[in-house]
């Protein structure tokens, strides 16, 4: 999952095994941050702050869309033990809806320079479960001034309070951006996660 700025195209050079072709007309919409043009996104946002409410209509519509996704991976016989879900700020808030609200049983998530707002629903869904919860990995750069480095932390804390098992990667002279380091680090955790899919990729 990545976002709609331009950094969402980096990681799609390191991820050949994600398509996103299925879901291009359904990510273009009305975005409240730029006015309400019509952009590239996972979902509408009232702001780009830790301390409004979530667009809940818009990112439930995705969830159901991505689920839709998923169920078809499983159809095809992958098991959703083998599934991670994460992306790039607003690809990694999604995933963390999407996994924590409704695919308690994937292999993980990863979230890059994202955060969830202080009231999430995410955090209320947790307060009323009792299983184990897939891991959360974690990078936020340390400049960021889009997505600032503070709510990432709030985000991991409140996550971690609540009984995910967190890794939370700093990176001091990192904006809003992703770096070959990062990715380097996902990638290790990936192929931790995900045992064998190395030797698929050769």
């Amino acid at each position: 999952m990545q976002e709609h700025r331009s950094s969402g195209e980096k990681i799609s050079a390191y991820s050949d095994w994600i398509n996103f072709e299925d879901l291009k007309d359904r990510l273009f919409g009305p975005y409240t941050p730029l006015r309400g043009r019509l952009s590239s996104v996972w979902f509408d946002r009232l702001r780009i702050s830790i301390d409004c409410p979530e667009h809940l209509e818009s990112i439930d519509a995705m969830c159901q869309v991505l689920t839709e996704l998923i169920e078809e991976e499983v159809r095809s016989g992958v098991s959703k033990s083998r599934i991670l879900l994460g992306g790039f700020s607003m690809g990694g808030c999604m995933a963390m809806h999407l996994a924590y609200r409704n695919h308690q049983d994937v292999a993980g998530v990863f979230a890059l320079s994202s955060f969830l707002n202080k009231a999430s629903v995410v955090y209320q869904a947790l307060q009323k479960m009792d299983c184990v919860l897939p891991e959360l990995f974690q990078c936020h750069g340390m400049a960021d001034e889009l997505v600032l480095y503070s709510w990432g932390e709030e985000t991991n804390s409140k996550l971690k309070c609540l009984g995910v098992n967190t890794k939370f990667h700093s990176f001091p002279d990192m904006y809003h951006e992703l770096t070959k380091t990062e990715l380097e680090k996902l990638k290790s955790w990936i192929l931790a996660k995900l045992p064998g899919e190395m030797e698929k990729t050769r």
